[in-house]
């Protein structure tokens, strides 16, 4: 008898009780802290623009594998990170991580009813989603090319994004103390807001923060999901 392969793209309500997120805490805690902040000498900056209660999203620019981690230990929350499916294929060593932290899975080339509906049970919840904007790691210092897909997903949720500048990294720490990052958190951004006024909004936020080059500045088209 052959069993399904688990769907990671679909997780229901039940799923983000009370022991994944000791769990999810713990991990922050125990692992995630330590490293931000010997490392790396995390700062955080804005953390009163956190609203206390409500749906929202955090949005964060994306600019390396760590990104997830500093979000995390800025907030000091527990997130449901929105990843790549590739993340969660079998080769990858991760998977079972991300999983028992909370993350599910979305094709960016074509996002299934399931991620939706996982949306729609998460915001039930008090797991924040957490959705880079981007797609995936940007490396050359521009905000460009956003895909809509964050904005359907907020308005879906009617949650409010707020974005997240990840300001200063410039290669992995090896060592004690040999990075400085600063993350900035913005103030929310309504859902029900235009969504290409949301768009542009979030782009300066993070181009105000970052000083990256903002090359969505008064463009009418963005890249559809």
């Amino acid at each position: 008898m052959t069993t399904e392969p688990r769907n990671y793209s679909r997780r229901y309500k039940s799923e983000y009780n009370i022991f994944r997120s000791i769990f999810y805490m713990l991990f922050v805690w125990t692992v995630v802290n330590p490293i931000t902040h010997f490392m790396y000498k995390l700062k955080v900056k804005g953390k009163n623009n956190i609203p206390k209660k409500g749906n929202y999203i955090f949005a964060p620019n994306h600019v390396s594998e760590m990104d997830p981690p500093f979000v995390a230990s800025a907030v000091n929350k527990h997130i449901a990170f929105m990843a790549k499916k590739e993340l969660f294929e079998s080769n990858d060593k991760r998977h079972h991580l991300i999983h028992l932290l909370g993350a599910f899975s979305v094709d960016r080339e074509k996002p299934e009813i399931s991620t939706f509906k996982t949306v729609r049970d998460i915001s039930q919840t008090d797991w924040p989603l957490g959705i880079f904007p981007e797609g995936g790691t940007r490396k050359n210092k521009k905000i460009e090319d956003i895909r809509k897909g964050f904005v359907v997903i907020a308005k879906h949720a009617k949650a409010d994004i707020i974005p997240i500048s990840i300001v200063g990294f410039d290669g992995y720490a090896k060592k004690l103390f040999e990075k400085n990052i600063t993350v900035v958190i913005g103030e929310p951004i309504s859902y029900k807001l235009d969504t290409d006024e949301i768009i542009q909004k979030w782009c300066a936020e993070i181009c105000k923060n970052t000083g990256f080059e903002n090359c969505m500045l008064n463009k009418n088209e963005q890249v559809e999901v």
